[in-house]
């Protein structure tokens, strides 16, 4: 599971964000189902950031939001993301050099899906 938090920073206040999403990073990345994580910066438009880990599964994600750590540094600054989708489901993969591989939703598809 992918979770992509987008923000809009002010350029003056980057350096603040900056370590408050570090110390976010940190916390998640100290639970358990945590695979990755990474803080981007936009190279086109300097305000715009994301935060983005990998999750084992669903469960193991939310459970990390239940973790103190979390709710002290982490839960503060995903509040102030962009009001948007953010966890997602991979669906297709390729390794370098490698061929696409699928997998299956693990969403179940009701009538009219």
């Amino acid at each position: 599971m992918l979770v992509v938090n987008r923000f809009v920073v002010a350029e003056e206040a980057a350096d603040g964000f900056t370590e408050r999403a570090h110390a976010a990073l940190a916390a998640l990345a100290a639970c358990r189902g945590y695979r990755s994580g990474q803080l981007a910066r936009g190279l086109d438009e300097p305000t715009a950031w994301c935060l983005v880990t990998e999750w084992e599964s669903v469960g193991t994600y939310r459970r990390a939001l239940g973790n103190f750590d979390v709710k002290v540094h982490a839960t503060p600054l995903l509040a102030e993301s962009l009001d948007e989708p953010s966890a997602f489901e991979p669906l297709a993969c390729a390794e370098p050099g490698g061929a696409v591989q699928t997998r299956s939703s693990d969403r179940s598809v009701g009538p009219g899906r």
